[in-house]
């Protein structure tokens, strides 16, 4: 299992490159609240999200002959534009797959970083597209999520929340496959064991909240969400682990909620968020956090702000 030291290790590895983002409050909810809100923002990170992180660190400790044969990948879009960017800098070629209604900003950027980008049917279809290529062109799979290095390098989004909160009671994470929410919850829960930690999904995509329930991973037939980023359709074997263990509880939010939560960002927070990263700030418009919180602030991970214009048009129509 993933422990502090190797979120340490990952913090070394990707320090020279990846700079700490910012924590802003949010005065909104923290002028309603009890409780100071503050906003942990990763869409400030390079290529606009969390991922560069875990990818980083996935690049930095692969071995030769992973490099080598080139990388491969599914993707909803910010993996692959993280993985894209470290892979880039290393001179490693990556392929990604990803499925026909990803974002094309986020299809577009992957491909200017250098990625071979194929379009494949949903989520699922996706995955099983990519395991045929590992299969006929000897590809080095990077998992999104589901892999002890990629979770180190995203569990740093945790050790910086610490240093900078220090009074910090709750953390609240946006969950897709977990790998965020399992690293977060590995460095709280070492540094911090009474902090509170709570995951937020899409009710359309609560996969974390399924495995959960089948007391192991269990994949979901279809997944519905604008929070497309957060679409996976099953977490990991390490994600579901890590989560079971560290994290306090699992919410869900409507698409009503987390489209009115990314115009809130929008307009009255001025961060330019898309709708998987705003789930947080809807567990807090529509009251799902459990009640009572421990007394302290509450950090909310805004994870990215991967968005086309086209994408944010149809947000502020709905």
């Amino acid at each position: 299992m993933l422990t502090i030291e190797d979120i340490r290790e990952a913090r070394a590895c990707i320090a020279g490159t990846l700079s700490a983002t910012p924590i802003l409050t949010e005065p909104n909810f923290s002028s309603t609240l009890a409780q100071r809100v503050l906003l942990k923002c990763e869409l400030f990170q390079n290529t606009g999200s969390f991922k560069p992180r875990g990818g980083l660190n996935w690049i930095g400790t692969a071995s030769d002959a992973e490099l080598r044969r080139g990388l491969g990948a599914v993707s909803a879009g910010n993996h692959a534009l993280g993985l894209a960017w470290a892979a880039q800098s290393a001179g490693v070629d990556v392929t990604i797959v990803m499925p026909e209604g990803a974002s094309e900003f986020k299809v577009q950027g992957s491909r200017e970083l250098g990625a071979e980008v194929i379009l494949h049917g949903d989520i699922n279809d996706a995955w099983a597209l990519m395991h045929r290529l590992v299969e006929e062109r000897g590809l080095t799979l990077v998992h999104p999520y589901d892999d002890l290095r990629i979770i180190a390098g995203q569990g740093t989004v945790g050790l910086e929340i610490l240093e900078q909160a220090p009074e910090a009671a709750t953390i609240v994470c946006p969950v897709g496959g977990g790998g965020l929410l399992a690293g977060i919850g590995v460095a709280a829960r070492a540094l911090r064991p009474d902090i509170r930690i709570i995951g937020v999904e899409p009710e359309g995509a609560a996969s974390m909240q399924a495995a959960w329930a089948h007391q192991g991973p269990y994949r979901l037939n279809s997944v519905e969400t604008h929070a497309k980023s957060l679409g996976a359709a099953i977490v990991g074997e390490h994600t579901y682990a890590l989560c079971r263990h560290h994290v306090d509880a699992l919410v869900t939010v409507s698409e009503a909620g987390i489209l009115q939560a990314t115009q809130h960002l929008l307009t009255q927070t001025k961060l330019f968020a898309e709708p998987g990263a705003a789930v947080g700030i809807a567990a807090l418009l529509e009251n799902r956090l459990p009640d009572p919180l421990p007394a302290g602030d509450i950090v909310v991970v805004i994870t990215g702000g991967n968005m086309g214009l086209d994408e944010l048009t149809t947000l502020l129509l709905c």
